[in-house]
């Protein structure tokens, strides 16, 4: 019987309070297709291949009762993707002061990647977070070295606006990363009897 076990050589995870849209995002980018209809409770797990890598994505519910889970979900992640609604500022402050610590359990050179959502909300609905904010932040919690990267988009899950693009931006800056894990004992993930994969239900989380 053919082994289902497959290294990971990346582990991304996504963060964010609860409805900015986190895993439509994720859903936009593996199926390449809108839908308002899924959510995440706990935690969801999704393996991507990118050139020879194998990327194991993870999307964290934001609700408080999960917080502890999302703290698990961070450790050993390479990169993570920092989601907040750009029509909702109470999102964008919850980053600093509860979503970012959650990260402490990440890699050292853990590359962080701020997202703001909705964006095609901004044609009828006002901006609550202006562009600079997005990239302080975006500088404020990854290390200097990357000063000259583009480390925030702004995405649309519904367009499609920036949600390929973001991932690629990952990928390319966690290429020594990845480098490194396919050199190494990296983690094996038995496809057929994990069970971490959690259920979805209506809304989007």
């Amino acid at each position: 019987m053919e082994s289902t076990k497959k290294k990971v050589h990346l582990k991304v995870v996504i963060i964010g309070a609860a409805n900015v849209g986190k895993t439509t995002f994720v859903h936009r980018y593996l199926e390449k297709q809108y839908s308002d209809s899924v959510t995440t409770l706990g935690a969801s797990f999704s393996l991507k291949q990118w050139r020879s890598y194998n990327i194991a994505i993870w999307d964290t519910a934001g609700e408080e009762k999960f917080r502890g889970l999302s703290n698990f979900y961070c450790r050993g992640a390479g990169a993570a993707i920092v989601a907040f609604d750009l029509t909702d500022e109470d999102s964008f402050h919850s980053l600093r002061a509860i979503f970012v610590p959650l990260l402490e359990s990440a890699l050292p050179d853990c590359i962080k990647i701020v997202i703001g959502t909705k964006a095609d909300l901004l044609s009828s609905t006002q901006r609550a977070v202006s562009v600079e904010d997005g990239e302080i932040l975006s500088r404020e919690i990854n290390s200097a070295d990357l000063s000259t990267e583009r480390l925030y988009f702004e995405t649309s899950s519904l367009s499609g606006q920036n949600v390929d693009q973001v991932f690629e931006a990952i990928f390319n800056l966690c290429l020594p990363i990845m480098s490194r894990a396919e050199g190494s004992s990296s983690k094996e993930i038995d496809l057929a009897n994990d069970k971490t994969q959690q259920t979805k239900s209506n809304c989007a989380c």
